[in-house]
């Protein structure tokens, strides 16, 4: 414990030194990885699909708010949306302007959130979004989150569905936007998947505001049984396939991912809890403070010594 927490403080001395160019550097890579995702998943346009593209669109983001990542890759999709049909276009643009419109209304500065959510979709790992974000964010949250959800799944069947979706007969117009409301707004398991994420979120955010000790971890805990029980109980109410054994394992890396996150945001030391009472002209307040875990990083300085020069000096005298 004492290596890790010496390895914390390391951490945000080096974090608070460098900041100024570890921030444009992280949103670069956060960037660059949602770009290649989206050309790897639905590369329709050739022209954007390309390595260049995304390195520099991820450089331009690296100088601009993380709200321009969403801007950006949203309009990625729908260059690739255009590329396979009209009809795809207007459903891709109108959808995503749609959920800009609330993300920006409610949650603007969780822009990063929208950005991860399809990522952990794609790394199987969806559950630690909701987990995490109850611990660092708050209600405001479930917008983007929602958002990013919605986001993978308009991806997800354009990927899957490539061929019906170019198809370029008269007849086949209204089918494929009938198509694409009925898998992206109107699919059981997006709804399904955007209500658990929704109140697993508000669990997790409830629970570790409350003054128990331990509240962090019990929020973890009780954030990832409601997911498991709530996707299983969903899947038999609204009839849809949920696979359990990657929910499980899902479940349990997000688990580790939210325990860490826990560590080196929270990590306070119920050992030395201490309560105190104060009061003014009109109220009492009875306080409990916990603090932080904390250690002190050694500073070894090497002192060099010349001897030759000492030497010298003596025979001098």
């Amino acid at each position: 414990m004492t290596e890790l927490l010496e390895m914390k403080q390391r951490l945000k001395i080096f974090y608070g030194k460098y900041d100024v160019y570890l921030k444009p550097a992280l949103k670069f890579l956060l960037a660059l990885f949602a770009f290649f995702m989206i050309n790897e998943q639905i590369g329709f346009m050739q022209k954007l699909s390309g390595p260049a593209v995304s390195l520099l669109l991820a450089l331009l983001c690296s100088f601009l708010p993380v709200n321009m990542i969403t801007v950006f890759a949203g309009l990625l999709v729908c260059a690739h949306a255009y590329a396979l049909s009209l009809e795809v276009f207007a459903m891709a643009a109108g959808l995503l302007a749609v959920m800009y419109i609330l993300y920006f209304r409610v949650s603007p500065k969780y822009g990063y959130v929208l950005v991860l959510t399809p990522i952990a979709f794609l790394l199987k790992i969806p559950y630690a979004i909701p987990l995490t974000m109850g611990l660092l964010g708050g209600p405001a949250c479930v917008v983007p989150v929602a958002c990013g959800t919605v986001f993978y799944y308009l991806i997800y069947y354009m990927k899957n569905n490539e061929a019906m979706l170019a198809s370029s007969e008269t007849e086949q117009m209204t089918s494929r936007l009938s198509y694409l409301v009925e898998n992206v707004l109107n699919n059981k398991t997006v709804i399904l998947t955007v209500l658990v994420f929704a109140v697993v979120l508000m669990i997790v955010y409830a629970i570790h505001r409350l003054s128990a000790d331990h509240a962090w971890h019990i929020a973890i805990g009780a954030g990832a049984v409601t997911n498991i029980v709530l996707f299983l109980v969903g899947a038999l109410v609204m009839q849809v396939k949920v696979p359990i054994i990657q929910l499980i394992l899902g479940t349990l890396v997000s688990i580790v991912i939210a325990m860490a996150v826990e560590f080196f945001v929270f990590s306070v030391d119920y050992s030395r809890t201490e309560y105190t009472q104060f009061e003014d002209d009109e109220y009492y307040y009875y306080v409990k403070a916990v603090p932080k875990m904390s250690i002190a990083v050694s500073d070894k300085q090497v002192k060099r010594i010349n001897t030759r020069h000492r030497t010298g000096q003596r025979k001098r005298h």
